[in-house]
């Protein structure tokens, strides 16, 4: 692959697939997602090996490392060489999710819950969510 010395960070998030499109990648430098120690960074920003960003994208927060620079896009997998991942187990989006959706099942030909049954749905639920939410306080 070849390695260029100068190296924007918005066309540095795209090659490596943090990004869709380099578009989205300089628009999350003006709104202020990607840091580098905690300042945010212009687009223009030239990547250095071996700083680390923090990058946020919706609901995903993402630290990452930079291991060597690269210009073009490429397939994931080689993507992959080219960063360090270091974003915590706890705040990757599978994790949370495993544990902040709750499964409720009903009875296979129970057909559709009455309006009494909704109901008490919706307390089972609303009592979840609020306890989850003292829980993280």
């Amino acid at each position: 692959m070849p390695e260029k010395e100068k190296l924007r960070i918005d066309k540095y998030l795209w090659a490596i697939r943090i990004f869709k499109t380099r578009t989205m990648a300089s628009e999350a430098c003006k709104a202020g997602r990607v840091k580098l120690n905690g300042q945010n960074i212009k687009a223009s920003h030239e990547v250095k090996v071996g700083e680390t960003y923090n990058v946020s994208k919706g609901l995903e927060r993402k630290i990452i490392t930079v291991t060597g620079l690269l210009e073009n896009r490429v397939d994931a997998k080689t993507a992959v060489n080219f960063y360090a991942d270091l974003t915590p187990n706890e705040q990757t989006p599978g994790f949370k999710s495993m544990f902040h959706a709750p499964v409720l099942r009903r009875d296979r030909g129970a057909g559709r819950p009455t309006k009494r049954d909704r109901r008490e749905i919706d307390d089972l639920q609303d009592g979840y969510f609020e306890k989850k939410k003292e829980d993280e306080e």
